[in-house]
């Protein structure tokens, strides 16, 4: 069993010895993770990326990892596979060549 397979099992475990999954249809799972990830953002808000509190930015993108996890569980997505594929689109829109150093959007390369 590979890591995201066991905190996913760990996550619906947890989920149903609650029967927490009749909550967590794809569109609220998707408001959760924006929800959590606002929260994420609120570690850093008036501070440096060095002043945020590392046990908060932890705890906060727990929950953004386990509603993500949880999210791709619903549509039976693996999660290695979409990451793969995606980066792989990356790399046709941000070519090294290009985009090396450079912060700007693929279509402002």
């Amino acid at each position: 069993m590979n890591d995201i397979t066991e905190i996913t099992k760990t996550l619906l475990k947890f989920r149903d010895e609650r029967d927490w999954a009749q909550f967590h249809n794809a569109k609220d799972l998707a408001l959760a993770l924006n929800i959590e990830a606002s929260e994420l953002l609120e570690a850093f808000l008036w501070k440096s990326s060095e002043q945020a509190d590392r046990n908060q930015v932890k705890e906060e993108l727990a929950d953004v990892l386990a509603f993500a996890f949880l999210l791709a569980e619903k549509y039976g997505f693996d999660v290695k596979q979409i990451v793969l594929e995606k980066m792989e689109k990356n790399a046709l829109k941000y070519p090294v060549a290009k985009s090396k150093g450079i912060s700007n959007k693929y279509d402002e390369l």
